[in-house]
C-alpha cells in the first residue's frame, strides 16, 4: 500500500497535498477552503479501513457525509463499484459489498455530478460535465 501511495504522489507531481487519513477525513476536510479542489481517494480503501477496524458503518458514512456537506472546497470522490459481479461466497466480503453499495448511493445522493468510469471511458450518471 505504501508502494501505491508514493507511486500516485510522483505521478500526480510537486502541486498536489497529498494527506493520508485511513479513518476520520472531517478534520482534513474542514481545514479547506472555498478556492481548493480536493480529490479523495478513495471511498472504497476509507471503507475497507473502518470495516476492518470494526467500526460502525452507519455512523462512518454519516460522519463522511456531513464532513463533506460541511465542506467549503469542491471535493471530488473516487470511489469503485463492486456490486456488478457474483455475490461473494464469505461474510466479509458479502458485508464490504452491502456497504460499499451504501456508501456509493449515499455518496451519489449528495453529488453535483456523478461519472461512472469503465475502461477510460466516462459515463454521466447525474449533472453535466462542465
Amino acid at each position: 500500500m505504501r508502494l501505491k501511495v508514493e507511486q500516485h504522489i510522483m505521478q500526480r507531481g510537486p502541486d498536489w497535498t497529498t494527506i493520508e487519513e485511513p479513518l476520520d477525513l472531517g478534520p482534513a476536510l474542514s481545514e479547506l477552503t472555498a478556492d481548493q479542489v480536493c480529490l479523495v481517494d478513495c471511498a472504497t480503501m476509507w471503507l475497507s479501513n473502518h470495516l476492518l477496524a470494526e467500526s460502525d458503518l452507519d455512523k462512518a458514512r454519516t460522519d463522511l457525509l456531513t464532513a463533506l456537506r460541511d465542506c467549503e472546497a469542491q471535493v471530488v470522490v473516487v470511489s469503485n463499484e463492486v456490486g456488478q459481479g457474483i455475490v461473494p461466497d464469505n461474510a466479509l466480503a458479502r458485508k464490504f459489498r452491502e456497504a460499499q453499495g451504501r456508501l456509493n448511493i449515499a455518496l451519489a445522493a449528495e453529488a453535483d455530478l456523478v461519472v461512472q468510469v469503465t475502461a477510460g471511458l466516462p459515463l454521466v450518471l447525474k449533472g453535466q460535465l462542465p
